[in-house]
């Protein structure tokens, strides 16, 4: 039983790996692992732009249609477009395998990611039927090959009373209307492909449905580059007479005819089949026990919103309060919810300064909750207060990010969390109050946030663009994010060495201790 989850692990290490390798030459906010769905949409918005004006300009007569595809020069518009248009498909097909290879390894199928996994997994077939029936209309003879290949394919199955394949077995059989068909179904299974993708992320909140700025526009500039370099042209026209010469051929999207020549009909469609209903089955499989999930106080809650606009999954809902008139409750889907807890640290009441003996907020996490965070901090606080001569600094740290337990010692308090966005931005503050010198916060990679969000959520706390914000008052000199992965095993201690020499440069300068030390110092 062992087995599967050392495997599991193993691929999981692996990708992180060479996710973590792609973040030195892109950083995380720009790699394009990190951001396979939006890349992979904004390929799809260039095919649907490019395939728009290329089906102004087809003409869709069987003699015609070769030549209204083929009259587009190569470095003229049209000719660019069309080259945009395949090779956009290409990365659309490429940006999509690689993002199925990703969550799996990540183990991303089950629970609140169940949904997504299973409509994503249609998709797939859509994409390569639309990929398929786009050679089909150039109508050269590739598109005889693959016309050919395909309905001999589809022949082995039991749905036509007589072959598909005559179809294509002699000029006769052909007529405009085919065409026209092939047209109608190349726009349209583009259509279902789009109304999927709407299906497959709207559970999903803050959805990144374009990569960042840089990505796109370096996207582009490649893709026309080799557009220029590499024009796509038409192979010869189709004679449905002769067979097929040596043609270009797309391995990205063709690939299953040679697999098809090389095994059999029946191999393939097992292989296509089999592959899908394992894929379909994997959110059946046993998993680790789910953690619990967020709680609502109706107590304590007032409607405020903010859990509802920061959770990364739609997992919270706005009803009528039962009691209070005039106001809303949050209320939590347990088959949504990711167990993240960045709900508690969007909730205004999970403020350390609330001076209750039980800190009771309006939505929490039962394995972690805001009171227990609080009296972990006040323990190593009043632990802290006994090392006047060191520089005192307390890490709250994601346990899901880069290892900072070891950096535990008399002069630092060590905190994990859920998730970077658990943390509400008032714990700083009560942390320099209560006699830190500075609060180091140890977030994931931008872009690697196990719970999407988290790290980006904390940010924007920080940075007061989003609420609830640290206050202004807060001195951010004796503040410091950073952002490490899993594997970045000496990534705590070389920040914590920086930031406790910012902050005895800091001490230095000011020759007197921070004021919230003496204060702290006052009161104790």
């Amino acid at each position: 039983m062992t087995r599967p989850a050392t495997s599991r692990q193993g691929a999981k290490r692996l990708w992180s790996r060479v996710e973590e390798a792609f973040d030195a030459p892109f950083g995380g906010a720009d790699n394009p692992l990190r951001h396979l769905g939006a890349f992979g949409l904004y390929m799809l918005w260039i095919v649907v732009g490019s395939g728009l004006y290329l089906y102004a300009v087809l003409d869709t007569g069987i003699d015609a249609v070769y030549r209204s595809i083929g009259e587009l020069s190569p470095w003229s518009v049209g000719g660019l477009l069309r080259s945009l248009h395949r090779y956009a498909a290409d990365a659309f097909m490429l940006a999509m395998l690689l993002h199925l290879l990703r969550e799996w390894c990540l183990g991303r199928y089950h629970g609140f990611r169940r949904y997504s996994w299973l409509t994503g997994i249609p998709l797939i077939w859509l994409a390569f039927l639309a990929g398929i029936g786009g050679y089909w209309l150039v109508w050269d003879q590739l598109a005889q090959l693959s016309a050919i290949a395909s309905t001999e394919l589809l022949d082995w199955l039991p749905l036509f009373s007589e072959p598909a394949a005559r179809n294509f077995l002699s000029p006769a059989s052909l007529s405009d209307r085919l065409f026209t068909a092939l047209v109608l179904i190349h726009i349209g299974v583009p259509l279902l492909l789009i109304l999927g993708l709407w299906a497959h992320v709207h559970r999903i909140a803050h959805v990144d449905y374009l990569p960042s700025r840089r990505v796109m526009l370096a996207t582009l500039a490649a893709l026309l580059l080799l557009a220029l370099w590499q024009p796509a042209r038409s192979n010869p026209p189709a004679n449905l007479a002769t067979i097929p010469g040596a043609i270009g051929f797309d391995w990205f999207i063709l690939f299953i005819h040679p697999l098809t020549d090389f095994t059999s009909p029946a191999l393939v469609w097992s292989l296509l089949f089999g592959a899908t209903a394992l894929l379909l089955a994997l959110p059946l499989l046993p998993r680790p026990t789910a953690p619990p999930v967020a709680v609502v106080d109706p107590a304590n809650c007032s409607g405020c919103d903010r859990c509802l606009a920061d959770c990364p999954y739609a997992a919270i809902d706005m009803t009528p309060h039962p009691v209070r008139l005039g106001l809303r409750l949050a209320v939590v889907d347990a088959d949504l919810c990711a167990a993240c807890g960045i709900c508690a640290g969007a909730c205004p009441s999970s403020t350390p300064f609330r001076r209750q003996e039980t800190l009771r907020t309006g939505i929490d996490m039962p394995q972690q909750p805001v009171d227990a965070l609080r009296r972990q901090l006040e323990d190593e606080l009043a632990r802290l207060r006994r090392c006047a001569d060191s520089v005192r600094v307390v890490v709250f740290a994601c346990a899901r990010g880069a290892d900072a337990d070891t950096l535990a010692a008399a002069d630092t308090a060590v905190i994990p969390l859920l998730c970077a966005g658990l943390l509400p931005p008032a714990f700083i503050e009560y942390a320099l109050r209560g006699g830190a010198d500075g609060v180091l916060l140890g977030a994931c990679r931008a872009g690697g946030c196990e719970f999407r969000l988290g790290e980006r959520w904390l940010a924007e706390r920080i940075a007061g663009q989003r609420q609830p914000g640290l206050r202004r008052g807060v001195p951010v000199a004796r503040l410091q994010l950073t952002h490490a992965a899993a594997g970045d095993a000496d990534a705590p201690t070389l920040a914590l060495a920086d930031f406790r020499s910012r902050l005895n440069h800091r001490a230095a300068a000011l020759d007197k201790p921070p004021p919230y030390s003496r204060k702290a110092a006052h009161h104790a």
